[in-house]
């Protein structure tokens, strides 16, 4: 099943929070697969990825996929999604959207390019276009989210993702629909929300198994973590990186909320801490909000495979 993320508040947390923390629903249940949200394989990403840092940690695989561990759910509505020829041009785009570095200057994967790609996906579903062709962009293999907000304050709308690495250009088309239509958190997208909505693709890299659940950087690492619960039903639970940080959390307050948000409901002790299999990872985000998108279709004359004319921008102002 797909893995949703943490639309989380700000929420200060002392010590152990006695419930919940921040964000509104519990995880999901079963060995391995996460089928809640806020918590339960799920979590809001960073801004890029960084080298893995020193220590003992055991690599899980090259792409830092989970092994599996959480699969994704079909596309939403019984919507065909066949890809046709032609792509995308990543050229045009404003600097602040343009592909940065990585660190040690290594080429950052995640473009804006596929922002705009799951703009078009989402735009092309609501109005019963056919589906954007192939874009350009690399189909390489990676664990994925995607992330909706809308508004001024940017408030979460959606957001659903895989541990499993999926080719990026089918992982892309399916989970912009599945976090826009189906986070049971929120109801399905409507075309009068598009003008106000922002798109984050977050790719997954770098996962580490660490012996030691402290052993991870705040606003560095998203972690995930597999424990068991009072019944001894195996549980996941993860946040993307920069959600600690967002929160204000340290390392035990970002713990004992994941541990919440997976269904536990025992007191917790530093002893059932140190029985959680922890493993960290990190993530590359880019963000685009729609007027940044309607600009740059306008500015490329249609000639990224939509196939469709968009409406002019003041349509939806």
């Amino acid at each position: 099943m797909a893995a949703g993320c943490c639309g989380v508040k700000k929420q200060k947390l002392s010590g152990s929070p006695a419930s919940g923390g921040p964000g509104g629903v519990g995880a999901g249940s079963g060995a391995l697969t996460g089928t809640g949200h806020c918590g339960s394989d799920s979590g809001i990403g960073s801004s890029v990825t960084v080298a893995a840092a020193a220590g003992s940690v055991s690599r899980v695989n090259g792409l830092g996929g989970a092994g599996g561990s959480v699969s994704g759910v079909g596309s939403s509505g019984g919507t065909t999604l066949a890809p046709a020829p032609t792509g995308y041009s990543s050229s045009g785009l404003s600097p602040s959207l343009s592909p940065g570095s990585g660190s040690g200057g290594r080429k950052m994967v995640v473009s804006a390019e596929m922002c705009c790609f799951c703009f078009d996906v989402l735009y092309c579903h609501l109005y019963g276009y056919q589906p954007p062709r192939t874009p350009r962009f690399t189909n390489d293999p990676y664990p994925l989210f995607v992330t909706w907000k809308i508004g001024r304050d940017k408030r979460l709308r959606g957001c659903i993702g895989t541990f499993s690495a999926m080719n990026l250009h089918s992982g892309l088309r399916e989970y912009t629909l599945t976090s826009a239509l189906k986070d049971s958190r929120f109801p399905p997208m409507t075309r009068d929300e598009l003008p106000r909505l922002f798109c984050s693709v977050s790719l997954l890299t770098n996962f580490e198994d660490v012996g030691d659940y402290l052993d991870w950087e705040v606003g560095v690492h998203g972690i995930r973590i597999e424990f068991f619960n009072e019944k001894g039903s195996k549980r996941t639970a993860t946040y993307l990186p920069e959600v600690a940080k967002e929160q204000g959390w340290d390392h035990i307050q970002t713990i004992d909320s994941l541990l919440r948000k997976g269904g536990y409901k025992a007191p917790i002790t530093n002893d059932f801490r140190k029985t959680i299999k922890l493993t960290r990872y990190r993530s590359e985000k880019m963000t685009m909000a729609y007027a940044e998108y309607i600009a740059h279709r306008q500015h490329h004359h249609y000639q990224n495979g939509i196939g469709h004319p968009l409406p002019p921008y003041n349509h939806y102002s």
